[in-house]
């Protein structure tokens, strides 16, 4: 059931309450979870945080404190399927629901005693109608046995001729019946095919909170920004939906600024200041040099194909035609001469339109921290997931969780530098296996998809068996074929690619993104795909990603599984 007032169905339910938070891997999950912990210690209400990369983590959390808890909020995660059938929780357990993975399952729609969707309605969510989902068939049941029972007191004839007009009634029944099913099915079908996103849940709870706790909220429009922002990196929305999304927010951030302008604050070394920005598509190049940024961003290593000898040289005629010495441009941001860096903006778009990048510059926003430290909200969703599925250490999960979590507090800046030196070597490496895949023709056409596989010994595969990382090389790998093959049908094509998961348990991890397209709806087909082929095949799969077009599969079942899909996507 949607909740439509979310401070009195949601805030005010569980204000005196013991809450379980239950969070997905993702930083727009983080993002809302800094919002509601927020809000938590300023009414000091009681939760316990439980990290969750899947489902059956989720399951195994919800098994582990459903004698503490009756109220649960789980946290981008648990929309898209029917929670209540996965987890069979007690009647009294309350599921307060803030996801944006897409379709929402139905009965998660049309339960309104334990399932509570905190999710913007105003999405185009597409929901079928109740009445063509579900049926009550008890009253027409008792109507016919009722009917049947009243028989003995009739004549024979009459009996008879009674019979053979129940019997027609019950063929006319059954077969309204088929035909209301195959209906169900096909409005399912329709309903279920895609994936896709919604609106960013920490937007979503800022907005919705914000009118009625306005006095405790002014650290969270950094939060808000960050998760909006997460959804763009990571292509999760459409270009559209992020510059109405990020307009809406500017609007927010300027009154919110004003309001708190006064002398004194302004002022303080300590304090936290957001801006509206019209920035470059460099990534971290405030803090690398921009000429590593030009080198490891997607949109400029892709346009000037950087993995090709035409490309490096290019990228020198472009710097030329900047007009910025080398010297300049290799070393440090902050190091370089203030008079270069007062203009370059404007430099960079002006020489970038005559090489046609004509959008290398993107709404965004600042976060200042005093005056000596500024970061782009990309730079922190790059420095957090870097910490997020950092492989460096060998930690577990949660700890990374909980880093991730303290490099969004502005008490806790040095784990976000250090998250911004992890971004650099992961976007380094994305850069150098996306060369790689290309120059060696590692991406094959398999008919219906492109397809991709590193084999165990790649540089750097570890950090592609993390579901963030490969998605991020997968999505740029994708661009950059488009921009290098001649071919006009393969850039028309979707792609899967596996890597390595665990080397012992001989499994492999696949990811499936749609075709690259300007005019992309970002609907993703491959998570239902993914399920048909395994069921085909009986390949051992585990279809444990919140995002369904996200697997693990066993190495040996890859060829058969991979056939099975072009037999199916044919």
């Amino acid at each position: 059931m949607f909740i439509t007032n979310i401070r009195r169905e949601f805030y005010d339910v569980v204000a005196n309450q013991r809450v379980a938070l239950l969070v997905a891997s993702d930083i727009d999950a983080l993002c809302a979870c800094k919002i509601l912990q927020a809000l938590f210690h300023c009414d000091q209400i009681q939760y316990t945080l439980v990290p969750v990369k899947g489902w059956q983590d989720l399951g195994t959390a919800f098994l582990e404190h459903k004698e503490q808890f009756r109220y649960f909020v789980l946290i981008n995660c648990g929309a898209n399927v029917d929670l209540l059938e996965m987890l069979q929780p007690d009647d009294d357990s309350i599921f307060f629901i803030c996801d944006t993975h897409r379709p929402i399952d139905v009965v998660n729609v049309y339960n309104d005693s334990q399932i509570k969707l905190l999710i913007k309605q105003d999405d185009d969510l597409g929901v079928p109608s109740y009445d063509d989902i579900f049926r009550d068939e008890d009253d027409e049941e008792g109507d016919d046995s009722g009917n049947e029972s009243d028989e003995g007191s009739e004549p024979s004839g009459k009996r008879r001729r009674y019979d053979e007009g129940a019997v027609e009634r019950r063929i006319d029944r059954q077969r309204a019946k088929r035909e209301w099913e195959a209906r169900r099915r096909e409005i399912l079908f329709d309903y279920e095919q895609y994936e896709y996103h919604g609106t960013s849940v920490s937007r979503h709870l800022f907005f919705f909170l914000f009118g009625s706790l306005d006095a405790k909220m002014s650290m969270t429009n950094q939060w808000a920004v960050i998760g909006l922002t997460d959804q763009w990196v990571h292509d999760k929305i459409t270009h559209m939906k992020y510059v109405t999304d990020i307009a809406i927010m500017q609007r927010h951030v300027s009154r919110h600024n004003h309001r708190n302008e006064d002398g004194e604050n302004s002022l303080s070394i300590d304090c936290m200041r957001i801006s509206f920005e019209y920035d470059l598509r460099l990534t971290l190049y405030q803090h690398w040099s921009l000429y590593e940024s030009i080198c490891n961003s997607c949109y400029t290593s892709c346009n000037f194909k950087l993995w090709t000898l035409n490309g490096q040289k290019k990228l020198q005629e472009f710097l030329a035609d900047m007009g910025l010495p080398l010297k300049q441009v290799r070393q440090k941001f902050h190091s370089m001469d203030m008079s270069i860096k007062e203009n370059l903006r404007d430099v960079i778009e002006e020489s970038s339109n005559k090489y046609g990048m004509k959008d290398i510059r993107i709404q965004t926003f600042g976060v200042h921290f005093g005056f000596k430290n500024r970061f782009l909200a990309s730079d922190m969703v790059h420095a957090t997931a870097a910490l997020l599925e950092s492989t460096e250490k060998d930690e577990s999960d949660s700890d990374n969780f909980i880093k991730a979590l303290d490099s969004l507090s502005r008490s806790n800046l040095e784990r976000l530098h250090a998250g911004i030196d992890l971004a650099k070597k992961k976007l380094i490496a994305v850069q150098q296996t996306v060369a790689s895949c290309i120059c060696t023709n590692l991406i094959l056409s398999q008919g219906p998809f492109l397809y991709c596989f590193l084999m165990e010994g790649t540089p750097d595969v570890k950090l592609f068996s993390k579901p963030m990382a490969l998605t991020l090389l997968c999505k740029y790998l994708l661009k950059a074929f488009v921009h290098s093959t001649r071919n006009k049908r393969c850039k028309l094509l979707p792609l899967i690619m596996a890597a390595p998961k665990d080397v012992e348990k001989g499994t492999v991890i696949v990811v499936g993104i749609p075709p690259e397209s300007e005019t992309s709806d970002k609907k993703n087909f491959f998570g239902r795909a993914f399920e048909k082929a395994a069921e085909s095949t009986s390949s051992r799969t585990l279809h444990d990603h919140f995002d369904t077009s996200i697997i693990e599969l066993k190495t040996e079942d890859r060829s058969k599984f991979l056939d099975a899909l072009i037999t199916l996507l044919s």
